[in-house]
């Protein structure tokens, strides 16, 4: 006897086989939470944003649906087993490529291990949308605001001295001095990591013709990450011989 005689094919747009009311509820109660994770990674400015926490989280939700639902026209058939968390295994799977691209490391510091993170939780967020869960759902949206926003505010008042890093140390200094590495070694000494060096040379044509066209002058601007204020360390350097000037601002990137 064959296998076909055994499927009863539900007509192509019955809302009674998978794909009614509620499925589309689920599907937008996914859609809704994921825009909220993703907007918060949005404002942040990180590298997956909105765009991409709602495709994941409305791709989780309709893998979901299609793995409860989509097979139901096989259902006991003969030599044919249904496990509907397969697809939900494989969907764990999968989204370790989106996070794994999102990690990158930039000398000896890490990044992108917050938002690779919350792409997994907003994976998690629409599979429990679309396998009916939407009250986990919720929750799962709600612990991730806790713990993203509220989290860094208690870590920072329970530290002695907070973390302060990133920060960029831009500064403008003589050259064929060795100041390079004595403000190095100073960073060093005062608890900080230098992430990133990035000098940026330029030639003075003032003085004799002789001079002229030879290296003088040179910016160089350091990434800095570490425990207690910088503000110390751009005081000192300031008084230094053949230091001409000095800024600090915040880094843009962040370990997030």
């Amino acid at each position: 006897m064959r296998i076909a005689e055994y499927i009863a094919v539900p007509p192509l747009f019955d809302t009674s086989s998978g794909q009614g009311v509620r499925q589309f509820v689920e599907l937008g109660i996914a859609l809704l939470l994921s825009s909220l994770v993703g907007l918060e990674r949005e404002l942040q400015q990180k590298s997956a944003g909105l765009r991409t926490h709602t495709l994941v989280g409305v791709g989780s939700a309709l893998f979901m649906e299609v793995s409860i639902h989509g097979f139901n026209a096989v259902a006991g058939v003969p030599g044919v087993g249904l496990d509907p968390s397969r697809v939900a295994a494989q969907i764990v799977s999968g989204i370790g490529f989106i996070g794994g691209g999102l990690i990158f490391v930039r000398r000896d510091a890490v990044r992108g291990l917050t938002t690779a993170a919350t792409i997994w939780l907003t994976c998690a967020v629409g599979m429990a949308c679309g396998g009916g869960l939407p009250l986990l759902g919720v929750a799962a949206t709600v612990v991730h605001f806790l713990v993203v926003r509220g989290f860094p505010v208690i870590t920072k008042r329970m530290s002695v001295a907070p973390d302060v890093g990133p920060v960029e140390l831009r500064l403008s200094y003589r050259t064929r001095r060795g100041l390079l590495g004595r403000v190095l070694e100073l960073c060093t000494k005062r608890g900080f990591r230098v992430t990133d060096v990035h000098v940026e040379a330029e030639a003075e044509d003032r003085g004799d013709n002789r001079e002229r066209g030879k290296i003088k002058e040179a910016g160089v601007v350091l990434s800095l990450e570490g425990k207690g204020s910088a503000l110390p360390l751009v005081e000192e350097l300031t008084h230094w011989e053949g230091v001409l000037g000095v800024g600090l601002r915040s880094h843009p990137d962040s370990t997030e």
